[in-house]
């Protein structure tokens, strides 16, 4: 089986740092897919230019949590959004917080808000996946969260981002936090229930980490990552960023800012991709993806 993959980033719109990494790296080929933060500030900017180039292939970053301490969004929807706001009036912090408060009525409010605003300012979404794991219910084993974003991407016709699958390296990380039985059990009878949904899904998900010597410095991360990337299966992998500009802004935000200027630095670079396609991989979006499980 060949090796496929997708190169999302996320947090498009969250800031005008963000945008313009984004922008850079869907222009030069160095990632594959973007998807919005529909009730950031600069989701406008965003949605727009998905309008104006619609080659990519843009979705909604469905978004439940609002994790910085000192800048912080609220629902889009314009009523029943009490459940989903924390004391201050804006998104909870953790996805633990809004499995355990959330009403399920109001989520899903809230999810065909964000999306029918983000059609509103010209996207028209390829995807949708979902901010800070919120949605997929395993922090307290809310499912019905997973359940319902299923049942609205395809109402929408949309694919979700969800692994169809494991590898054994990753349900090893878990540890003794989860039974690796169970999480078999329920990734299946989710995989399965897209699949009956008509819901197009990658067959893993894989992330990079940041505990190691990969975050001392721009050198020790992109040796890190380029051997990352060779554990990639066969199959569809997506694999997420969070690019952005070095800016004051996004050091006001994020204490660890460095991680997102370097993450667009490194797929920004050709060699990168010339590299991953050194390995029999081949970039695709997920519109390519929705043709491919059609």
């Amino acid at each position: 089986m060949d090796k496929y993959l997708i190169i999302n980033a996320d947090d498009f719109g969250m800031c005008r740092a963000a945008n313009l990494a984004t922008f850079d790296l869907l222009k030069c080929g160095g990632i594959t897919s973007a998807t919005v933060m529909v009730p950031c500030g600069w989701a406008p900017e965003a949605c727009k230019f998905a309008q104006d180039n619609p080659a990519f292939a843009i979705g909604v970053h469905l978004t439940l949590t609002s994790e910085w301490s000192k800048y912080r969004w609220s629902p889009v929807a314009a009523s029943n959004t009490m459940s989903l706001r924390d004391e201050d009036g804006y998104m909870h912090h953790e996805s633990d917080q809004v499995e355990e408060k959330v009403d399920i009525d109001e989520v899903e409010g809230e999810i065909r808000a964000q999306i029918e605003r983000a059609k509103k300012l010209g996207l028209a979404p390829s995807h949708l996946d979902n901010h800070m794991g919120s949605l997929y219910g395993i922090e307290t084993g809310r499912f019905e969260l997973l359940s319902l974003t299923i049942d609205i991407a395809s109402e929408y016709n949309l694919p979700f981002r969800l692994p169809g699958q494991y590898t054994q390296d990753q349900i090893e990380k878990f540890g003794p936090k989860v039974d690796a039985d169970m999480l078999r059990m329920v990734i299946s009878k989710f995989n399965a229930y897209a699949a009956e949904k008509n819901v197009p899904i990658p067959d893993y998900l894989i992330t990079h980490e940041w505990n190691g010597p990969q975050s001392d410095s721009y050198e020790k991360f992109r040796e890190y990552m380029f051997e990352h990337f060779k554990t990639f299966p066969a199959g569809v992998t997506e694999t997420f960023i969070h690019p952005s500009l070095e800016s004051d802004e996004l050091k006001g935000t994020s204490g660890a800012w460095f991680r997102r200027v370097w993450e667009h630095r490194l797929f920004a670079d050709p060699a990168t991709r010339q590299y991953i396609e050194g390995l029999g991989i081949q970039y695709i979006n997920y519109r390519d993806l929705a043709k491919m499980k059609a």
